[in-house]
């Protein structure tokens, strides 16, 4: 009988091994603080090292299997198939519930890694307890990998072709969104690890803070990339003219992201003014419990049914306990710590900084606790009453819309107000610009005939909130001006340059107004027409005449589709066309929409192809959707502001060392 291992059997192997020096990792490091043995935190170091190595060499052979059609493995014939492009052979890897999973233990052994690279030396005291945590992590998932849901398991017999792709799946963005959203969930568990090393150990000032606090952006800024990623692939793939339906799916992803942004701008507070140092231990933990928690929904299955969810117990189980016993670990440390998380100072003003950031954060955390509700309370009612119960857009709109009003406007305030607090009249002096171009706004809206509250002061608080930042950047500019006596463009390169992190989150800020600005265009102004046409037909839509202009078949390798070509003129004058298009995917039996759109400054066009009749005539779905660009482009300003924030170099305050270093080579002082 033939020793020979497949390379997806030596994958397996390297993930088992991976789950053994997790243990082992987790035992050495305990013991390290336990025995005052230095020697073994550098075994649990470099056992963490070869877990990388390992995981590596695990995520490769999957990839592998796919890329050459290996339908002996399970995964892969289950997800792939022999017509299938080579891109989606490559991405197939986490385009299901087994190998998203591994791509999420592959992420968190390069943080590990990463981390103790980083921080080896600088946090020597916290660091047993640090690889102790990142292994517990590593080791829950590993092992529900290996045991509940294997992407290395093997098939029998082996089928001649796959069961192809989700359709829904096959487009460029299955490249971009699940990757991207992924290093945004695993960069918490780095916080989180830092965290819970300084709730073990008693140390609960701002050195962890500050150890994390790019961690903490680079994580919020993945996440933030992941969702904007999501919904654009959402807005042109699926075809209902949007990009956000809050949809379970998404509610997942946007609640780590609320927690993680309340957790960003309060960690400021206690590296300013050592102040919240419970809430940010609770933020930390709550932002990580909620990305274990959208992962655990989004590829549990629960989402679908509940019934569906119950066919395998198994998992669904190992998935509960394993969040149950993060939350026990995070918030039980809490509370035994809550005496010493007392803060060091206390809020001195009602128009300060810090009283600011905590509105922002009581404020994201009340969307989220309603995003949270929305989203799990239909499945209790599903779990206790056996009917399904849908939330959709009219309770979220309800209660999120007034709350993300009353962030625009702290989002232009909050920067620009001091530390311990300002007079009223200094405060009004300072934003009179803002409120009087404001109230211009809220006038004009109201002379083109908006009538709506809340569009009236969404569109009010963008306008203050974006003159406010503006205005900021100016003043310190002008500033930098006057003092170095050199022109504009010199003075803005220099205070760039030597205010990298509080400049970088007033672009972030600015590239969230943005982002505000293309939601409130494109969600409350939007223009759309279902009509039926033939050949010749032509309809007007937000100023653009649309013809259609004929159908043709197309004919794929692994799909059959139709496709509708339409003319728009403008002004009497040809534009450009668009092309949308239906898909089959005879393997999976599926029809699919190929939406066509054309992006411009001001607004999308946008057309869904829908079904044909036997005389000719075709339904087609038109949309105009104003500044929805601005999203897009208020993305790339958060990720330049993110950019320029995270090429600061941190200044370590306090760290401390107790004892000269040991003589191991490697360990780092104690």
């Amino acid at each position: 009988m033939s020793m020979t291992l497949t390379l997806a059997e030596l994958g397996q192997l390297a993930a088992g091994l991976a789950l053994v020096l997790c243990v082992f990792a987790i035992a050495r490091a305990v013991l390290s603080v336990r025995q005052c043995a230095p020697a073994r935190l550098v075994a649990a170091r470099n056992a963490m090292f070869a877990n990388l190595a390992l995981l590596s060499a695990g995520a490769a052979t999957l990839i592998h299997a796919f890329v050459i059609s290996d339908f002996s493995v399970a995964y892969v014939a289950q997800n792939s198939n022999l017509e299938l492009p080579l891109l989606y052979r490559f991405t197939a890897m986490w385009g299901a519930h087994e190998g998203s999973l591994l791509l999420w233990a592959w992420y968190l052994s390069l943080f590990t890694a990463a981390a103790l690279w980083l921080h080896w030396r600088e946090h020597p005291l916290s660091m047993p307890w640090i690889i102790a945590t990142l292994a517990a992590i590593q080791a829950g998932f590993l092992a529900f990998i290996l045991l509940l849901s294997n992407p290395f398991a093997s098939l029998t017999p082996v089928p001649a072709n796959g069961r192809d792709l989700n359709p829904l799946l096959q487009d460029p963005g299955l490249a971009f969104h699940p990757p991207v959203l992924y290093l945004g969930y695993v960069g918490f568990a780095v916080p989180f690890a830092f965290a819970i090393a300084s709730l073990i150990r008693g140390q609960v000032g701002h050195e962890w803070v500050t150890a994390v606090r790019r961690w903490t952006l680079f994580a919020r800024t993945a996440l933030t990339s992941g969702i904007i990623f999501g919904g654009y692939w959402a807005y042109y793939e699926l075809g209902w003219g949007g990009y956000w339906a809050w949809d379970p799916v998404e509610n997942a992803s946007l609640m780590p992201w609320l927690a993680g942004t309340a957790l960003l701008h309060s960690m400021m507070v206690q590296e300013k003014r050592r102040m919240f140092r419970s809430w940010n231990v609770f933020l930390v933990v709550t932002t990580f419990l909620l990305t274990l928690l959208g992962t655990f929904l989004v590829r549990s299955g629960v989402l679908t049914s509940v019934h569906a969810f119950a066919v395998d117990p198994g998992r669904g189980a190992y998935m509960l306990g394993f969040l149950a016993l993060a939350m026990t670990a995070g918030y039980g440390l809490i509370i035994w710590r809550a005496t010493m998380l007392e803060s060091e100072a206390r809020l001195e003003g009602a128009l300060s900084r810090e009283t600011a950031i905590l509105a922002n954060s009581v404020l994201l955390l009340v969307v989220t606790a309603v995003v949270f509700i929305g989203t799990l309370f239909p499945l209790a009612v599903e779990v206790v009453t056996g009917q399904k119960l849908s939330v959709g857009a009219p309770y979220f709109n309800k209660v999120v819309a007034p709350v993300m009003v009353a962030l625009l406007f702290l989002m232009g305030i909050g920067p620009s107000i001091p530390w311990r607090g300002m007079t009223s009249a200094r405060f009004l002096r300072h934003f009179r610009l803002p409120f009087a171009l404001a109230a211009a706004a809220l006038a004009a809206g109201l002379g083109l005939g908006i009538r709506a509250p809340l569009t009236l002061l969404s569109i009010a608080g963008a306008v203050f909130a974006a003159t406010a930042i503006l205005t900021d950047m100016s003043l310190a500019v002008a500033a930098r001006r006057r003092s170095g006596g050199v022109a504009w463009a010199r003075a803005a390169g220099m205070v760039l340059s030597r205010s990298r992190r509080r400049f970088g989150g007033l672009i972030v800020h600015l590239g969230m107004v943005l982002i505000a600005v293309g939601m409130i265009g494109s969600g409350l102004f939007q223009s759309q027409a279902t009509v039926e046409m033939r050949r010749g037909d032509s309809v007007e839509i937000a100023g653009h005449v649309i013809t259609l202009r004929g159908i043709a078949d197309i004919d794929m390798p692994n799909y059959q589709g139709r496709r509708a070509t339409f003319s728009v003129a403008g002004d009497g004058r040809p534009l450009f066309e668009l092309r949308p298009e239906k898909r089959f995917y005879p393997i999976r039996a599926m029809t699919t929409t190929e939406v066509a759109l054309r992006p411009q400054a001001w607004g999308d066009l946008y057309a869904v192809m829908g079904d044909e009749s036997a005389d000719g005539r075709l339904i087609a779905r038109l949309f105009w959707n104003p500044l929805v660009s601005w999203i897009w482009i208020g993305w790339a300003v958060v990720l330049a502001g993110a950019a320029l924030s995270l090429t600061e170099r941190t200044r370590m305050v306090g760290v401390c060392t107790r004892r000269p270093a040991p003589q191991a080579r490697g360990v780092p002082a104690q």
